[in-house]
């Protein structure tokens, strides 16, 4: 397939958009979201601004973890469609002026992988050393203590050969060994066959995995716990000091770098470490991934100071090479997170606007342009195997997974079906996709605005922004002819402006032009210094 001759680097000033496959839309009314139902509604995410799509795997999956669970990397799941469909998508998408992402899952493959079946079968096969084997522990358990992400020992014991393998996600998900050239060069050639047909970067899941401690230390107990997004209590309870970010990680993706650069495809890593400095040095040197994803806004509290410490530490870290997301497919919703209803609402797109002023490339995730919530499931409705298995309904991430309501009606426009695969909630208060986005004074036209704007703004200054001291509940920052301010706290409140002609490019909560006296409660503002324009 031809490539569509991008700019090199056109992540600099773009804003992506996160597809969950197969809650976006079902093309051919089994329930399920697929390619074909991606391809149909590609044009949503031209009108409200974005520029490159992130399509969750789409693989060949027993589907065990949604498709995480891949058994073959370069083929389409009979389910979702084919690779003629996902070569029609491409074709689309480049039509419109998007790019193209997939997800790559460097960490595991499935069970059911050709390469596990032949480990299985034969401890003397090469591609035994594809996963990771060790002998039982003196009394016949586990080899350490190492837990899964799921929950439970993150060993399973092959009763044929009387070794244990590795898994820190589910027993169908086998950990490679990527301390195995093999497996290093397996990868790249799967590279090489979508970079073949036009894909135009990679998100790479749990990027920051792929090494284990050559000797396989056990974990210290964490002294102080973290609740992540997508992982339960056992594995809350260590620090991770062994089974995850090893010394040579980052060093892995310099081959991915040269493949990526001569086709002018993006490296965008889901590195989730919660610590700056740690997670910046994938990026730090420019010969690994493109850019790293921050995740600290999904733990973030609603406070100013906390709020900022997150941002301003992995912008100076990070150097630009950031992007930034405040909700995804693994974690309750902002609009939920930050209070429900109206309110989380507002907030969440105050968080969004923040993030898209930053040094770096913003990330919405599919559904909350429309000021979508977490979905209210049962027990009984859960798919995810946080509820499934580790028995943590509370901790599930169906309630952000459940497909969006394009319009009103039977499957909400999502399916024909008379059952989606996850249940179909109400429409959002703020209405359908269709509905809002006949209302342009809806949450759908408030970020197609933002988005319009950040795209109108003069050229930005490289570099980590200035932030600007301002009163209690207040916070700023600075780059070049562009300040972006919100006001955290429950009144209205006046930031302190530098000098200059400002006026609002981007208001969360009123309408642009002219200057800013106030700051409403929960609203945010992008504006520029006209004074300092040509």
């Amino acid at each position: 397939m031809a490539r569509l001759a991008f700019p090199r680097r056109w992540w600099r000033d773009a804003v992506g958009y996160q597809i969950y496959v197969r809650s976006f839309a079902d093309s051919d009314g089994d329930g399920i979201g697929d390619l074909g139902g991606v391809r149909q509604h590609l044009d949503h995410l031209g009108w409200i601004g974005v520029d490159a799509l992130w399509l969750t795997p789409f693989y060949p999956s027993p589907g065990h973890d949604h498709g995480y669970d891949i058994s073959d990397h370069c083929a389409v799941d009979a389910a979702l469609g084919t690779l003629g469909d996902f070569d029609e998508l491409v074709a689309r998408a480049h039509d419109l002026r998007l790019r193209v992402l997939v997800d790559i899952v460097p960490n595991h493959t499935s069970n059911e992988h050709r390469w596990f079946q032949a480990a299985l079968a034969d401890s003397g096969d090469p591609r035994r050393d594809y996963y990771i084997w060790r002998d039982p522990a003196p009394d016949g358990g586990p080899p350490n203590n190492w837990v899964s992400n799921f929950g439970g020992p993150a060993w399973t014991l092959d009763p044929v050969s009387g070794q244990y393998y590795l898994h820190l996600f589910l027993p169908e998900q086998p950990d490679l060994n990527w301390r195995n050239p093999a497996v290093r060069a397996a990868f790249e050639e799967i590279l090489r066959f979508w970079l073949a047909r036009g894909v135009d970067g990679f998100r790479i899941d749990v990027a920051h995995m792929l090494l284990k401690d050559r000797e396989l230390r056990d974990n210290p107990v964490a002294a102080r716990v973290v609740r992540e997004p997508g992982t339960v209590d056992d594995w809350n309870r260590f620090e991770h000091r062994h089974d995850l970010d090893q010394t040579g990680t980052p060093s892995l993706y310099r081959p991915w770098r040269a493949l990526a650069d001569e086709a002018h495809a993006l490296l965008l890593g889901e590195v989730y470490l919660l610590d700056a400095a740690r997670t910046a040095r994938y990026v730090r040197h420019d010969d690994g991934l493109h850019l790293t994803f921050w995740f600290g806004p999904l733990v973030a509290s609603w406070n100013a100071s906390a709020l900022r410490a997150s941002l301003e530490t992995i912008a100076q870290e990070g150097r630009g090479r950031v992007a930034w997301t405040a909700g995804n497919h693994d974690g309750s919703r902002p609009a939920t997170r930050f209070g429900g209803g109206a309110l989380g609402q507002r907030r969440a797109l105050v968080l969004f606007t923040l993030l898209a002023g930053l040094p770096g490339m913003p990330f919405l995730y599919q559904g909350d342009e429309i000021g979508l919530q977490d979905a209210e499931l049962s027990p009984q409705d859960a798919q995810d195997p946080i509820a499934v298995r580790a028995g943590e309904h509370a901790a599930g991430r169906d309630v952000a997974r459940a497909p969006i309501p394009w319009r009103s009606g039977p499957g909400s426009g999502f399916t024909t079906a008379s059952r989606a695969w996850l249940p179909l909630g109400d429409a959002p208060a703020g209405g359908t996709v269709e509905e809002q986005r006949a209302d342009d004074g809806s949450w759908l036209w408030r970020y197609r605005e933002l988005l319009h704007a950040r795209r109108s703004l003069p050229e930005l200054e490289d570099g980590a922004p200035q932030w600007i001291e301002q009163p209690a509940d207040l916070l700023a920052y600075r780059r070049g002819p562009v300040l972006v301010a919100a006001n955290l706290g429950e009144q209205p409140r006046e930031p302190e402006l530098p000098p200059g002609r400002w006026q609002v490019a981007f208001s969360s909560s009123r309408a642009t032009g002219g200057p800013l006296d106030a700051l409403e409660h929960d609203s945010a503002v992008v504006m520029v210094d006209r004074a300092s324009i040509p």
